[in-house]
C-alpha cells in the first residue's frame, strides 16, 4: 500500500462532497448535508480561501481527507488550527490512514508554531474517541458546543445596531 497525504484540488471537490455526504451518514445527521462539490469548490479554491482540505490517497486513488481552516485563541493570542471533518473510507480504515491525516495537520501546526490543533467528536464515537485518545488527544470534558442557525441566527441579526 502506498499512502500519500496532499492539498486538495479542484478536481478534488466531489470527492470532498462524497466523504462529506458518507460522514454525515455515519453521523446519523444526512439530512444535514447538503454542500456540493460546486460549493466545496468556491470554498476551497478561491482567491483568498479560508478553508483548507487535505487528502489521503492510498495507492493514487482517494481514500480519506481532513477539511480544517485557522482558529484563534485569545488566550494563548495565536492561531491555531480547527479539524473540520476528518473522514476515512471504511475499506480504510485501521491501515493509518487517519492517523496520517492527524500527523500531517500536527507536523502544520508545530512548523507554524501553532501551540491547539482541536476538533470535535461525537460522544457516542467511541471508535474515533479512542482512536483520538491513542494519539494523545484530551476531550475538553465541560465544554459545550454552542450554535445559532436558522430563524434564532436571523432574529438575533435583527437586533444588530
Amino acid at each position: 500500500m502506498t499512502l500519500t497525504i496532499r492539498p486538495a484540488t479542484p478536481d478534488d471537490a466531489e470527492t470532498i462532497a462524497a466523504f462529506v455526504r458518507a460522514l454525515a451518514a455515519y453521523e446519523k445527521l444526512a439530512d444535514e448535508a447538503r454542500a456540493t462539490g460546486a460549493d466545496f469548490a468556491a470554498a476551497l479554491f478561491c482567491e483568498a480561501p479560508k478553508v483548507f482540505c487535505d487528502i489521503a490517497d492510498v495507492d493514487g486513488r482517494p481514500a480519506g481527507m481532513a477539511l480544517w481552516f485557522y482558529s484563534f485563541s485569545t488566550f494563548a493570542g495565536r492561531h491555531g488550527l480547527y479539524l473540520e471533518d476528518l473522514f476515512v473510507l471504511p475499506e480504510h480504515r485501521g491501515a493509518g490512514v487517519g492517523k496520517a491525516l492527524l500527523a500531517r495537520l500536527a507536523k502544520r501546526c508545530v512548523d507554524e508554531g501553532l501551540p491547539r490543533f482541536e476538533w470535535e467528536v461525537l460522544d457516542w464515537n467511541r471508535p474515533a474517541i479512542d482512536f483520538y485518545e491513542a494519539k494523545g488527544a484530551v476531550l475538553m470534558r465541560g465544554w459545550e458546543q454552542v450554535r445559532l442557525s436558522g430563524e434564532a441566527l436571523r432574529r438575533l441579526a435583527e437586533e444588530a445596531p
